[in-house]
């Protein structure tokens, strides 16, 4: 599967612009350890035409050419976008697959989910359109009020690498729609079908400075993105302590911020299952993405009369997951993003190891993979609250185990971390599974299935995975601002104070 991977600069204003300080920083196929090409490292200097470029096109001709244009010409040009990714998507996913390691069929489905995207966000678009001038209903005759919805904007968007364009496409699709324009910072370990796009914008004649992209480090592009006084929101995905970084300095200019942060997720399994149903259930919930989610649902929680039987089931399915370079036929299990988070992983494993933990099955590199950023599927048993592959975030493909005996124990177990992105739990009751769905301490909760995620349904957290929510109708409203309009229709004068006339 030979292919030639494209060489990019900065985009910005609608075009190709080498880096001012002209630096460039290293691809590395996680699969190989090999340097397959280099892309742009944007810093402050780059920061400031992006910026420059946004905020001439949101006011660009009184606004008229994008910002205040009416939904259906902005829809035009997402389902535009959507047509191009769709007619490139077998390019991009082999891009996404060499860049982070993703296997490559799990790439492809991403990209259908990037088209799909970009084509619901059209269809809000033009649905923005009829929602201007909402009539508000008030208990004054004598006053009309009704509402508009305006982009908030030139925003900042800084996206991860586990889901590349996929994550960017979350907040360009709904920042476009709603008629900000944007600065697309993605992360400089999987930059490559960002940078696609904006080729792809060219290809659609998106007016020049309504998406820039930048690629580069986070210190030297993201900090002075989230920072800059002429950008009027932030949206971001990653880690807690880079959010918490963000928000700081958002506050200085009470700047709005969305974060979609880290999480420790839980899933808990009841005694009724399906044993092999909630076996791969449990095991796509933590180990998709080559274990590399957010949202992975990496702490089981399973009744304690079936634990010894389910582990088992869980090791034998195990077994039969593909590792091996995402772009081989059938390849379930790629390799980690880059050396540094390979290491980290490993760090956890180690240290749960020394802390008294059992590592079950897995917990190194795959005995015929020699080379790559590779690791087995691990299961961790024996696991105590206080320790540390318990509490922090992983992010690899590494499943920690407890048992519990009653509902409430459970629940207590499920909730007992600092973060609140998703939570699943398995059983036939219906009812036992509304409890608790309620109970669950999560802005997400999958009942009998763990990590579907669709356009149309809300998406973020609560605790310290961040807040706001992307996706849905609620990602449109991350990026409008709400005004009140209010008229005195009356022929009559106010008569609060005495008029001169009369006097």
């Amino acid at each position: 599967m030979a292919i030639t991977l494209p060489s990019r600069q900065l985009f910005i204003d609608g075009e190709w612009r080498e880096p001012v300080k002209k630096r460039r920083i290293p691809i590395i196929n996680p699969a190989t350890e090999e340097t397959i090409g280099d892309i742009p490292a944007a810093t402050v200097e780059d920061v400031e035409l992006a910026v420059d470029a946004a905020r001439k096109a949101f006011t660009r001709n009184k606004g008229k050419d994008w910002a205040s244009a009416s939904g259906a010409v902005r829809a035009k040009y997402l389902r535009a976008i959507a047509a191009k990714i769709t007619e490139k998507k077998s390019l991009l996913a082999k891009l996404e697959a060499l860049d982070c390691g993703k296997p490559y069929e799990e790439a492809a489905w991403d990209l259908d989910d990037v088209a799909g995207c970009f084509e619901y966000y059209a269809d809000l678009a033009e649905a923005l359109d009829s929602e201007q001038k909402t009539p508000i209903s008030l208990p004054m005759e004598t006053f009309k009020s009704h509402v508009l919805k305006e982009p908030i904007g030139v925003v900042g968007l800084i996206t991860p690498w586990n889901y590349p364009l996929l994550m960017a496409t979350w907040k360009v699709a709904p920042a476009l729609a709603a008629g900000c324009t944007a600065i697309l910072k993605p992360s400089e370990l999987s930059s490559m079908t960002c940078l696609e796009l904006g080729d792809i914008c060219k290809e659609v004649d998106l007016p020049p400075g309504v998406l820039n992209i930048l690629t580069g480090l986070g210190p030297e592009a993201g900090a002075p993105l989230a920072s800059h006084p002429h950008v009027d929101k932030i949206a971001f995905t990653g880690s807690t302590a880079t959010g918490s970084k963000i928000m700081s300095a958002a506050a200085q200019l009470v700047k709005p911020v969305s974060l979609e942060l880290g999480g420790k997720s839980p899933i808990v399994v009841f005694e009724d299952v399906d044993l092999d149903k909630a076996a791969e259930w449990t095991l796509f919930g933590c180990f998709w993405t080559n274990g590399q989610i957010c949202s992975a649902t990496s702490r089981l929680i399973v009744h304690e009369s079936i634990a010894a039987e389910f582990l088992d089931r869980l090791v034998k399915w195990c077994k039969n997951i593909k590792i091996s370079d995402p772009l081989e036929e059938g390849c379930r299990l790629g390799p980690i993003v880059s050396e540094g988070q390979y290491k980290k992983i490993l760090n956890f494993v180690s240290n749960a190891k020394n802390e008294g933990a059992t590592i079950l099955y897995g917990g190194s590199r795959p005995k015929h993979l020699k080379k790559g950023f590779f690791m087995e599927p691990t299961i961790i048993t024996d696991v105590s609250t206080s320790m540390q592959i318990w509490r922090e975030e992983v992010f690899g493909p590494v499943l920690c185990i407890k048992t519990f005996s009653s509902e409430d124990e459970a629940i207590e177990l499920a909730n007992d971390t600092q973060y609140g992105l998703g939570a699943a739990v398995i059983s036939k009751d219906m009812e036992r599974c509304e409890r608790v769905t309620k109970a669950f301490q999560a802005g997400i909760v999958w009942v009998n299935c763990s990590q579907p995620c669709f356009s149309q349904a809300p998406w973020g957290g609560t605790k310290r995975s961040g807040f706001g929510r992307e996706l849905g109708k609620w990602g449109l409203e991350n990026y409008l601002s709400v005004k009140q309009v209010t008229q005195y229709i009356s022929d009559e004068p106010w008569g609060w104070y005495p008029s001169p006339s009369k006097l």
